[in-house]
């Protein structure tokens, strides 16, 4: 049997629209010229006609956040506190075996942008797909933000997870799910309407907050998600290890025999 192996992360980019404005990655590259200076540095006499093609290393520096990129969130991220209490855990303790599990792939791209997700919504999808959740499976959500990556309307395009859906979900035994869009959550446009129109701070952050009921982590920026089955794979999304972190960037990907 053959292994495919599909890419869901996006990579990290100089002047696109992947953040809100003042929050994206920078990143400065140095090529083969610039090395060759540096390389000389270290090994003094050393000229640079004496390298192969006159080059050294290429090497980049960056200014990032840990929620820039395809990244996975912690509990930490959402809350000082999660399963109604205890200290929530950073980055560096998500356990390992969360992060290699069967995966579920729910498409809401039909729902509008700023929609709320329920769990009758979750519920029905399943239905669809003819699946039941199982504990530690990894639930993939395909938003129409999924295309939008890049593009000046992706961070305030998809629709969000509400609490109750996020429930419906963790209280199944799932520990970590993942977004094609800029948050877990609706964007921050359609809540901060909602919001002033009900004074409800409870509609802010609701999706990520649950986590203060039941921890769990998702990974947000997600990509190519509608090239994913709805079933019948195996995702892997091991975080980058920082100490004591809100969150780490990872290179998720979909395993599927075929």
């Amino acid at each position: 049997m053959a292994r495919r192996i599909i890419d869901i992360s996006v990579p990290l980019e100089n002047d696109i629209a992947s953040d809100p404005p003042g929050q994206e990655p920078k990143i400065t590259y140095s090529a083969h010229a610039e090395g060759a200076d540096m390389m000389c540095r270290y090994f003094p006499g050393l000229t640079r006609e004496e390298l192969p093609d006159g080059e050294g290393w290429a090497v980049e520096r960056i200014d990032i956040s840990t929620h820039n990129g395809t990244h996975l969130d912690a509990p930490w991220h959402f809350a000082s506190t999660m399963d109604g209490g205890k200290r929530a855990i950073t980055i560096d303790e998500v356990p390992l075996e969360w992060c290699f599990q069967p995966g579920v792939k729910l498409d809401f791209r039909r729902f509008p942008n700023g929609y709320v997700v329920t769990a009758a919504d979750v519920e029905a999808e399943l239905e669809r797909i003819g699946h039941v959740l199982r504990p530690l499976q990894i639930v993939l959500v395909n938003t129409a933000a999924g295309t939008r990556y890049g593009q000046p309307d992706y961070v305030p395009t998809g629709c969000g997870m509400g609490r109750e859906a996020t429930l419906y979900l963790t209280s199944r035994g799932v520990r970590i799910t993942g977004t094609d869009a800029w948050s877990w959550d609706a964007p921050f446009v359609y809540t901060a309407k909602r919001y002033a129109n009900t004074k409800d701070a409870r509609l802010i952050w609701e999706g990520h907050k649950a986590g203060r009921e039941i921890g769990y982590c998702h990974i947000e920026k997600l990509h190519n998600l509608e090239a994913l089955p709805p079933t019948g794979f195996m995702v892997a999304c091991f975080p980058v290890k920082i100490k004591a972190a809100s969150a780490g960037w990872t290179r998720a990907v979909a395993i599927l025999d075929v």
